[in-house]
């Protein structure tokens, strides 16, 4: 329990108006995208680096535990006050793009900064920060490194971790540290950057991040194929690329998810697919973008590919992206809670894994529609139960569980892109000895020996 003492010591601290107790702020960031509910005792508006560096000294002195906040748009929970405490709000102030280096192509911003924004920002100067995850248009870089973000280009681009070139960062005890350097090559010391990124705030407090831009390809097309089983679909992913294909996105779904689209949107979809998979090719010369349609025509349907389409124009790729874009939504049609997880497993897996998901839907009988980025392995997950039905929910967590510990039986990993969070702790000790788990735990300790920042996470 936050004492009223710790409440106006803060205040002079930084700002009486950034330090907020009243019902409406404790209720607006009690939640996050799992929909599940933690209410802080405080929320706190950083305006500066400095300010987080007062914060967290007085936290760490105060044994106050803290948890930094982006855009809230998680999906394991990873910015709940699961212990109470404050939350840590940056995107009010710390949103800023700091600087956009053309001759070193980076670009350093404030972690508050929206994704999509960084990416129309430096897209102006003919420059490309690739990762997007679907919640671009409101998720925060910051947010992003904390979680390792993907997102549809990973095929081809990577992730955010391959993008953090250095990093600011406030260390529970109040001392800022520099993370790496602006240099493309750096081996000198431990790679503290490396382990902040995917660290869900659990290690220090990201004030300021150097990414590195690409310059943006002049040229995308988009093609579409169209299979009769989830199985050759899966096939043609990693056969393609195998056989030299390198697609911005591969992006796949599965015989529910094409009708859920088709059922809410009506757009002519072919419902009677078992899958179908999207894909963008971008280049600088056509002969370029023509030769790498040529490669994934050629190895979708030597598995099995029945229509093979290429866009003609913009509205058509949009039109084929489409489904993609609204998978998610879509699926509700069966059922009013999802219970949503985004393993990976190795491509060549892929098959294989979504046959034992069909054995886990049968048996619980739920349904569980899937798509996502298979282009990297990444499967999305989607148990569909009904939220009003306890019996209901319990049988969904337990396919999950069941679809976990298969996931790490075929060489796979619990999350891609999402992280651990809340939601995905218990499993920890399923995917990880514990010898792995103390090295984690004293990394944790190094960090935070008083375990204020974002305690309960991670399953540590």
């Amino acid at each position: 329990m936050i004492e009223k003492k710790h409440i106006e010591d803060l205040k002079k601290l930084i700002d009486e108006e950034n330090v907020k107790s009243d019902k409406a702020h404790l209720l607006a960031y009690s939640y996050d995208a799992t929909r599940e509910h933690f209410k802080p005792e405080l929320v706190v508006f950083p305006r500066n680096e400095e300010d987080v560096s007062k914060i967290l000294r007085y936290c760490n002195e105060n044994l106050i535990p803290i948890v930094p906040r982006g855009a809230g748009s998680g999906f394991t929970g990873g910015a709940l006050p699961a212990k109470g405490g404050i939350v840590l709000a940056v995107e009010k102030y710390m949103n800023k793009i700091l600087e956009i280096d053309m001759e070193n192509m980076v670009a350093r911003v404030q972690p508050g900064v929206i994704n999509k924004e960084l990416q129309r920002e430096v897209e102006k100067v003919g420059l490309f920060y690739p990762p997007d995850p679907a919640s671009q248009e409101y998720s925060t870089i910051g947010g992003n490194v904390a979680e390792n973000a993907g997102g549809m280009r990973a095929a081809k681009y990577g992730i955010t971790k391959d993008y953090v070139m250095a990093l600011r960062a406030v260390l529970p005890n109040g001392d800022i540290i520099r993370a790496g350097k602006k240099t493309i090559k750096d081996v000198a010391g431990y790679n503290l950057a490396g382990i902040l990124v995917g660290s869900e705030g659990t290690l220090a407090v990201i004030t300021e991040i150097t990414l590195k831009l690409l310059s943006k390809p002049k040229l995308t097309k988009t093609v579409m194929g169209v299979f009769p089983t989830v199985n050759d679909a899966m096939n043609a992913v990693y056969k393609s690329l195998a056989g030299g294909a390198n697609p911005v996105a591969m992006e796949f779904l599965d015989n529910l998810t094409i009708r859920a689209v088709e059922e809410k949107f009506h757009k002519g979809l072919p419902v009677n697919a078992g899958a179908i998979l999207i894909s963008d090719i971008d280049g600088n010369v056509e002969e370029e973008i023509d030769y790498q349609i040529s490669l994934l025509e050629k190895f979708f349907k030597e598995n099995g590919c029945s229509e093979f389409r290429v866009a003609k124009d913009e509205k058509e790729a949009a039109d084929i992206w489409f489904a993609r874009r609204n998978a998610s939504q879509s699926i509700t049609i069966y059922g009013s809670k999802k219970i949503n997880e985004d393993v990976t497993v190795p491509r060549s897996m892929l098959p294989r894994y979504l046959e034992e998901v069909e054995k886990i839907s049968k048996k619980y009988g739920v349904k569980i529609p899937c798509f996502g980025h298979t282009g990297d392995g990444n499967v999305h997950t989607n148990v569909m139960v009904d939220k009003n039905d306890p019996k209901q929910i319990e049988i969904g967590y337990k396919a999950i569980e069941e679809i976990f510990k298969m996931t790490i039986e075929i060489g796979g990993t619990l999350s891609g892109e999402h992280g651990i969070g809340l939601s995905k702790a218990p499993f920890m000790k399923m995917a990880f000895s514990e010898e792995e788990l103390n090295l984690f735990r004293a990394i944790k300790k190094a960090f935070d020996p008083n375990n204020i920042l974002n305690p309960g996470k991670m399953g540590l």
